[in-house]
């Protein structure tokens, strides 16, 4: 009795000692389209970033940076005697428009109005987001954004199609510090 008790535990502790197999995905669709969309959305951004680049090679007069978001600006204006640019908690007005690559106005000023906001605390698209945190008050500038920035995929609907990059101009009218950070 004693003999198959321990025969019993070496068998089962053999057997518990057994390495477990990953399970493999369920849905195999899934994870080929994830990896096809992947591939697609480089590929865009691949494209969009060889026309940035054709387009800075023609703008002599704009000395465009990119940012780490991925986007290239460049300032029209600049306003030199400011140290500020809008952080968290700030609200910023500003005026802009909307452009293709090929400067066809989609949107000018006086339809998209006016904008107030509080810098990252309010729902805007991201290309706004973003490129208003490089700037000072009363500065101009120009911004060339990947489609991912702006509408992506789904456009917006009217003059703005999928995947379509776009070009803002944006002057910052007005910077309010957050007094209480």
């Amino acid at each position: 009795m004693k003999n198959i008790t321990i025969f019993m535990l070496t068998v089962i502790f053999f057997l518990g000692c057994k390495e477990l197999e990953p399970r493999r995905p369920i849905n195999k669709q899934k994870q080929f389209f994830l990896k096809e969309s992947a591939i697609r959305n480089k590929n865009t951004l691949s494209v969009e970033q060889t026309l940035f680049r054709k387009i800075i090679k023609q703008e002599q007069n704009l000395e465009f940076k990119i940012s780490p978001k991925g986007f290239w600006y460049a300032f029209k204006k600049e306003n030199n005697e400011s140290l500020f640019v809008p952080e968290r908690g700030d609200r910023v007005t500003f005026s802009y428009r909307i452009e293709d690559l090929n400067e066809n106005l989609l949107y000018d000023e006086a339809a998209l109005g006016v904008v107030s906001f509080f810098v990252d605390q309010e729902d805007l698209i991201p290309a706004l987001r973003e490129g208003i945190k490089v700037m000072k008050s009363g500065d101009v500038a120009v911004f060339l954004f990947p489609s991912y920035l702006c509408f992506g995929y789904q456009g917006d609907g009217d003059k703005i199609g999928i995947n379509q990059p776009l070009r803002f101009t944006i002057e910052l009218l007005k910077l309010e510090k957050n007094k209480n950070p």
